[in-house]
């Protein structure tokens, strides 16, 4: 259904009917030093076929989205099936709302248990909630439920995290108790350098790893739960990269406390950076203090089945002093789509694009590595995304395969880490040809 907006006549018969003068009296309870006062700076009107020419004119400038990428850092290129978009788009699920009313709502509660069902099998973990905003927010979420749980106000936390993800964890926790301690990282193996980790000692709420880290490199996730364990600190595993879940041991399997991911790699868009969409999950013995919601399975008196909402204690619920968390929305569509993408996946075709995702990468690190003047500065394994250090500025380098060769090379590091002007993060998926790989090789090799 297209908006129709109301006629002049229309408003000031409404207007009428409330006995106001103007549509400005509807908003005389703002001060007069916060109002606007102003036209908005806007367009005329246009007609629907002006609209669509000057969208058509917009898109067209988006030149980026037709050239070969290998970017990654945190927003991954990857195939989704047609299936993805054709059923979310359906009316029921599209225009569907928060499942307060199980009566009516099982069709949307049966799918977040699925996903949460999925979600569990991924991370090999025993519960996971209906969602969360993002990755980032999740991880910041992680940070305080480890402050609940523990009851302990020090998050110690790799540099090797994605740096955007570690400025969410400080803004959600600027104005509270937690204090944030960095662990950093050995320059040879990109992983968590062993020395530091005596930063985790008994007054440490959680140890937070991010595998693969930023870097691209797999991180020893066995032994860092072990060490934080041994302090009676949890484990935090940050995962930016989804479809690694389909050939990496499982963070459960490595006796992770706390899992959080970001879901994009799952059938979701790049979409300049959004709407994505968060994983969380945990041991069952710390479901209570897991924020957001979960879906659960209930039976009638005679046996039926049936899905509900649980443990859900959010700030518009009576309980709202218990809330664990003030996150309003399961980012429900998104969830979906992802439940959709990993349903035809399957267990076959996961580890498959998987599978395909770390062989294009380690041709393209092998390739990359026998251009003189370039090297791999880290000797930690990788799986889809790894770091290379050029003979110069790593930025001018990009920037001039962009514009000669048409080609989006990766991601400079000194945007993040200004001591690494040099180094630049790339990223090869299914989506990437081995045409592709060989291009940017050849382009590196010209420019340099």
């Amino acid at each position: 259904m297209r908006y129709i907006p109301n006629s002049p006549e229309e408003r000031d018969e409404m207007l009428k009917i409330v006995g106001l003068s103007s549509a400005d009296e509807l908003f005389r309870s703002i001060p007069k030093d916060v109002q606007l006062n102003r036209a908005l700076k806007i367009t005329e009107p246009l007609a629907e076929s002006e609209v669509i020419g000057a969208m058509e004119n917009l898109a067209a400038k988006n030149i980026a989205a037709r050239k070969p990428s290998f970017l990654g850092a945190g927003v991954f290129s990857h195939f989704s099936p047609t299936i993805v978009d054709y059923l979310i788009q359906r009316s029921e699920f599209f225009t569907s709302y928060t499942p307060y009313q199980p009566e009516i709502s099982q069709g949307t509660l049966q799918y977040i248990f699925e996903f949460q069902t999925l979600v569990c099998q991924l991370t090999g973990m025993d519960v996971a909630n209906a969602s969360m905003y993002d990755g980032s927010t999740a991880m910041a979420e992680a940070f305080l439920m480890a402050q609940r749980v523990t009851r302990k106000d020090k998050i110690v936390i790799a540099q090797t995290v994605h740096p955007e993800y570690l400025e969410v964890a400080k803004t959600y926790t600027q104005h509270g108790d937690l204090t944030i301690e960095t662990v950093h990282f050995n320059q040879e193996t990109g992983r968590v350098s062993g020395d530091e980790l005596n930063k985790i000692d008994d007054k440490t709420a959680a140890f937070v790893v991010q595998s693969p880290n930023f870097f691209g490199c797999v991180e020893d996730v066995k032994m860092l739960a072990e060490k934080a364990h041994a302090v009676g600190a949890l484990l935090i595993v940050v995962v930016t990269e989804a479809i690694s879940f389909g050939l990496l041991k499982s963070p459960g399997e490595c006796d992770a406390d706390i899992v959080v991911a970001e879901g994009q790699s799952f059938g979701i868009p790049m979409s300049f950076g959004g709407p994505h969409l968060g994983l969380f999950a945990c041991k069952e013995k710390y479901v209570r203090n897991m924020p957001g919601r979960l879906v659960g399975i209930a039976y009638d008196k005679n046996g039926n089945r049936g899905f509900v909402l649980t443990l859900a204690t959010r700030e518009q619920h009576i309980r709202r002093e218990k809330a664990t968390s003030n996150i309003c929305t399961n980012q429900g569509l998104i969830a979906l789509a992802a439940t959709i993408y990993m349903e035809a996946m399957g267990k076959k075709g996961l580890p498959e694009v998987a599978m395909q995702n770390a062989q294009k990468a380690a041709y393209a690190k092998k390739k990359i590595a026998e251009i003189s003047g370039f090297s791999i500065p880290f000797s930690s394994p990788t799986f889809n995304e790894f770091t290379v250090r050029a003979p110069k500025n790593a930025n001018e380098i990009l920037e001039k395969l962009r514009l000669e060769k048409g080609i989006i090379g990766g991601l400079p590091l000194s945007w993040h880490y200004s001591d690494f002007p040099n180094d630049f993060l790339v990223c090869a998926t299914e989506t990437n040809t081995k045409a592709q790989i060989d291009n940017l090789v050849e382009g590196l090799k010209s420019v340099v």
